[in-house]
């Protein structure tokens, strides 16, 4: 399928980073405002061949920036990411002009604390729903909430956003972000949490007192990840409900 104006507007790429050999991000300059809510994502594609190449990505900006910011993990065998990859500042991609997804903060259960567990590019949509929660700060709305951020990574180069968590967390008492990472012996001079979500998920839930009658639980990006810590917070008492998920990938099924 071709690219429509109705369905997709051209962005241009105003911002590129580079974390790790494999982890970079870009800021956009929209040509008309996305609307969307810390949490959702927006579809980046490119054209080939008369057609459009495309996938969702959760946007790491909050909806109060002017431009609208990505996080991408380079999958070398992949579809798409290795020509997104190449791209420089003041070149342009497809993006689709409707945000989508349900991966956002819960403000209808009552409660007030917010578990956010991520693996590496899952940090994402937590990044845009801590920067909303700022800028809202800073105009004079304090949030009425409390957020523990648990991201893992193999390794701590792979934190692109650990400085500015760090920061926020230190300024605003209403931000708790833990990074963990599962390969310390590859990372020595690393003095932080060790360990997979999924070791220090449990921690992190009594240390904070992050009961299920208050909390609502966040998972996203590795789907093992995710489903192994369902686990956790089913045995700990989260009900279903108080648990959200945003899977990056499907797994290939195992043959039998």
């Amino acid at each position: 399928m071709a690219a429509t104006p109705d369905k997709y507007q051209r962005v241009k790429i105003t911002e590129r980073k580079d974390y790790a050999e494999d982890l970079w991000s870009i800021r956009v300059q929209p040509e008309q405002p996305l609307s969307f809510k810390p949490g959702q994502y927006a579809t980046l594609g490119l054209e080939r061949d008369g057609r459009v190449i495309e996938k969702p990505y959760s946007i790491v900006s909050s909806p109060l920036e002017d431009q609208i910011e990505f996080f991408f993990e380079l999958v070398p065998q992949g579809e798409l990411t290795p020509p997104l990859y190449e791209l420089k500042e003041g070149e342009t991609v497809l993006m689709r002009r409707q945000a989508k997804g349900l991966f956002t903060l819960d403000l209808k259960s009552g409660h007030k604390k917010h578990y956010l567990a991520a693996t590496v590019t899952g940090v994402a949509p937590f990044v845009s729903m801590a920067r909303t929660q700022v800028r809202e700060t800073e105009q004079g709305h304090p949030p009425d909430l409390k957020l523990v951020l648990l991201q893992a990574a193999s390794r701590s180069w792979e934190f692109a956003y650990r400085e500015e968590l760090e920061a926020l967390s230190k300024k605003y008492s209403w931000l708790q972000y833990v990074p963990t990472i599962s390969r310390p012996w590859e990372d020595p001079d690393w003095k932080g949490e060790v360990g997979r979500v999924e070791d220090v998920l449990r921690k992190y839930l009594d240390s904070q007192g992050l009961e299920p009658s208050e909390t609502t639980a966040y998972l996203c990006g590795h789907p093992d990840m995710i489903e192994n810590s369902k686990g956790i917070l089913k045995r700990r008492g989260f009900p279903k409900e108080s648990i959200r998920e945003e899977i990056y990938w499907v797994p290939a099924k195992k043959e039998k």
